[in-house]
């Protein structure tokens, strides 16, 4: 099994946080991008070397800003090209100013059975700073529209921001749980470089939450979750009745994909690749068959530390005798294994290992400790 991601770079507006490649001016070339990205999908489509397609993921930027024409175009392009399984995860991520009755019916017949609806937060003042083109209210009202469709619903959270605490973090559970979605995914707040965030973080606008209170959220959140039926199977991932994302679940067990699109990455188990990250650069190149593309072919120890970082995240944890298959482990590593185990951070089960409770709060650090 193998995934297709889909990198859309469309958006109304550019939120104060978010690092992401795209572009608020696209019109002129809307179109000619949505053909190129079906070029693309042809030109790549031995990458996967014939493994049949499980999950298709439009990400982005902002991908319900489609057409139900667009969509469709591009559905009928990776099944031209791919070979699917009788009923693939297709996950549409959607802001929830663009959702509404037309949408989601168009989205039901193209094909779409799993949205992921960026809310962040349910508190309008956290939506303002953060420049979110939506509301608190069309949050709410959003979400349960979409659950009259039949979708499989997963909504995004942020946790940790600025002038943020305990109390208006449960806030923000209690409504969403009050929504019912299948699957929660809360991330806490990064300040990244080249974001408005981070100039006004320089500037003293804003001021940023600490370590400590953003660990105490992140352990908040989990228990909050944990009670009222979600299961934690990845760090920043919570899936009731086991409605994992299973496009995201294959990144982190290193299952192959193709990235589509400008900036999107891909992986087939030895090399990662990058698309070039300009709209114009990644139409011109597609269109005269260039390289489109950057590769980095990984080692040995590359393989061992990504295989590791990843797997720690999860509730399946990390098989030690695939590390030892990769690269023989040695004397440094298993010391300190032992010393997360004496410390009660990792846990190990038969043949494999995977963080507690505690060790999630230093996922990271654990991880970089242990590479090779």
């Amino acid at each position: 099994m193998a995934g297709i991601y889909i990198h859309i770079p469309f958006c109304k507006q550019a939120c104060s946080y978010c690092d992401f490649h795209f572009s608020t001016t696209f019109t002129k070339y809307r179109n000619e991008l949505i053909d190129t990205i079906c070029h693309e999908i042809h030109q790549e489509n031995a990458y996967l070397e014939e493994q049949v397609v499980d999950t298709i993921y439009f990400g982005g930027g902002t991908p319900s800003l489609l057409e139900s024409n667009e969509i469709n175009q591009i559905l009928t392009s990776v099944s031209d090209n791919f070979k699917l399984t009788k009923l693939p995860e297709i996950t549409l991520e959607a802001n929830p100013d663009d959702i509404n009755v037309v949408s989601l019916e168009n989205w039901r017949k193209s094909g779409i059975n799993r949205l992921s609806i960026g809310l962040q937060s349910f508190h309008q003042e956290d939506l303002d700073w953060m420049n979110r083109a939506h509301t608190a209210k069309e949050s709410y009202d959003a979400v349960k529209m979409a659950r009259k469709y039949g979708f499989n619903l997963t909504i995004d959270l942020i946790y940790g921001l600025p002038k943020s605490n305990l109390s208006k973090l449960q806030k923000n559970l209690e409504k969403a749980i009050e929504l019912e979605p299948d699957h929660i995914s809360a991330y806490c707040l990064t300040i990244e470089q080249s974001t408005a965030l981070h100039k006004w973080v320089e500037n003293g606008k804003i001021e940023p939450a600490d370590e400590d209170e953003q660990a105490d959220q992140f352990s908040f959140l989990v228990d909050y979750l944990s009670q009222r039926g979600f299961y934690q199977y990845e760090i920043s991932n919570f899936a009731k009745e086991e409605a994992y994302s299973r496009h995201n679940s294959n990144y982190w067990r290193g299952i192959h994909y193709l990235g589509i699109g400008p900036s999107a990455h891909s992986f087939n188990g030895t090399s990662r690749r990058w698309n070039v990250a300009n709209n114009k650069k990644y139409i011109a190149k597609i269109t005269s068959k260039d390289d489109h593309f950057e590769t980095e072919t990984l080692t040995k120890e590359d393989q061992f530390n990504e295989y590791l970082m990843t797997g720690l995240r999860t509730v399946w944890g990390v098989n030690l005798k695939l590390l030892e298959q990769i690269k023989m482990t040695n004397v440094d590593f298993s010391n300190q294994l032992a010393k997360f185990e004496k410390q009660g951070l990792i846990e190990r089960k038969k043949d494999s290992i995977r963080l507690t409770a505690a060790g999630k709060l230093r996922a990271d650090g654990i991880a970089a400790a242990l590479f090779a």
